[in-house]
């Protein structure tokens, strides 16, 4: 039998692409006053842009926003009475605060890109790539060339 030669030889490295590497993550005090309100520093603006522009950012602000409402909620449901009062000081509390949690996100999130010195367009550039995509989709689909 004889052996294969191929196997044994060793394989010079190729021109490889550097790996993109993450935006720098802010410390744990920094990270506590970005969700207060503060403007991180500018070697952090990358990551303010993934955290207001990149995917999860709703559900990021939301979460924010909702657990300073989690201790009101739970000292309203301890105010004695019928667990129905209770309930109902909660939903009209809980609802439209999430109602205008949501109506506001765009504002807030692009206050807190104009806060940091960037671009506030920026929020709008993934919709604007979707619906892009969509238009040319249509386009090469119903849109004949003459």
């Amino acid at each position: 039998m004889t052996e294969n030669t191929a196997d044994n030889t060793t394989r010079t490295p190729t021109a490889t692409t550097p790996e993109p590497t993450a935006p720098p993550e802010p410390t744990a005090r920094q990270r506590l006053g970005y969700v207060l309100g503060r403007t991180l520093p500018t070697q952090l603006h990358p990551w303010v842009i993934a955290d207001t522009t990149g995917p999860g950012a709703t559900r990021r602000y939301a979460t924010r926003c909702l657990i300073p409402l989690i201790p009101i909620l739970a000292g309203l449901l301890l105010i004695p009475g019928p667990w129905i009062i209770r309930t109902g000081m909660v939903l009209l509390l809980f609802l439209p605060f999430v109602y205008f949690l949501l109506a506001l996100k765009n504002i807030y999130l692009r206050h807190r890109l104009v806060s940091h010195g960037l671009d506030p367009r920026r929020l709008n550039a993934t919709k604007q790539r979707r619906l892009d995509q969509e238009q040319a989709s249509y386009e090469s689909r119903y849109r004949s060339a003459p």
